[in-house]
């Protein structure tokens, strides 16, 4: 009940009784009194009320903008990273919280795997959400997150669902080319920039429909025990866990990409990483060709991403609810207008 709803309740209380107590006096000293009394009660009552109200008002969700990060950023050390994540797995409590459901991990992997060599790495342990993108020579593509329950069924359908998202993007960008009007540099760079955008989403939805080999990491959950038996498997290039995080959808998940082997930089399909020299220095290679943008295309390494997925418990869920397929809000696409999909 609202604090001013109280406080009228209790002038039509208290108000008529003392009005017709004053009334009935006709002494003008007890009528002095009997106003001092009831001004000092009714004073009293509304302090009161106010304080109750001030109590019982709800308290908010003070984490609400907090967000928890794991993973690498843009600059990071490849191999430190990996060292990182294997002394914090060794040093991981079998009691660390929360005890009870396990611990949240990032399983990070070699290559790029299909679906159903995804299920032989993964395939005991409850999976949340699994990263993927069709890994193109020359081209950055979209790195997509699929809700992943059930392995590999949910990763299966997740690639439907984006194969079919593909198809009306590359539609959608020869509609936009065939728009482009004019035979100036202007116009015949962006027809360009069309045509290639069309290209490559034709092509990731070509892959993401024949099941590619585009999986590259995995948020998890399980005891410490299964979480160290996980990074032992073939394929496993790290398991980084998190016993911090307690929710998915305030956790930012960045996987780095199998081809980014010494230092995390995009984009990640231009060529390798460039090597080390003895002092310590990288020494640079020769340019590559700047890749088109796709529709969802994201400059970063890894995805930066609030995951939508229903928190698991350690056994695995059942739900037969084809999954929902989302890509990275902070994706950006640098060169090519994005088309609209219906």
């Amino acid at each position: 009940m609202r604090a001013g709803n109280l406080l009228r309740q209790l002038d039509q209380r208290l108000l008529p009784p003392l009005t017709r107590a004053v009334t009935r006096l006709g002494d003008g000293s007890a009528r002095s009194g009997v106003l001092t009394w009831a001004a000092a009660l009714s004073a009293a009552a509304v302090l009161g009320t106010a304080v109750w109200a001030a109590d019982d008002t709800a308290v908010g969700d003070r984490t609400v903008g907090e967000v928890t990060r794991v993973g690498v950023t843009d600059g990071d050390s490849v191999p430190g990273y990996l060292r990182s994540a294997a002394a914090d797995l060794a040093a991981l409590s079998p009691s660390a919280p929360p005890a009870g459901d396990g611990t949240y991990a990032l399983v990070t992997l070699d290559a790029y795997l299909p679906p159903q060599r995804l299920a032989t790495v993964l395939g005991d342990v409850p999976v949340s959400t699994v990263f993927g993108r069709v890994p193109l020579p020359g081209r950055q593509t979209e790195i997509v997150k699929i809700p992943a329950l059930r392995v590999p069924d949910d990763v299966v359908a997740g690639m439907e669902q984006v194969a079919a998202r593909k198809d009306t993007e590359a539609a959608d960008y020869r509609a936009r080319a065939a728009a482009v009007n004019g035979d100036g540099a202007g116009e015949r760079e962006l027809r360009e920039r069309y045509a290639t955008g069309a290209e490559v989403a034709a092509a990731e939805a070509a892959a993401y429909r024949a099941g590619c080999a585009c999986v590259y990491a995995a948020v998890v959950r399980a005891t410490p025990t299964v979480l160290r038996g996980v990074a032992a498997r073939p394929d496993v290039r790290a398991v980084d866990p998190a016993p911090e995080v307690y929710r998915l959808d305030r956790t930012v998940f960045t996987p780095p990409l199998p081809e980014q082997r010494d230092v995390v930089r995009p984009p990640a399909d231009t060529g390798p990483s460039p090597e080390p020299t003895p002092d310590g220095r990288s020494e640079p290679t020769p340019d590559a060709p700047v890749p088109s943008a796709s529709m969802g295309e994201s400059s970063e390494p890894a995805p930066v991403v609030t995951i939508p997925s229903p928190e698991t418990s350690a056994p695995a869920p059942t739900e037969s609810a084809p999954p929902t397929v989302a890509t990275s809000p902070d994706a950006t696409d640098a060169e090519l207008p994005a088309p609209t999909s219906s």
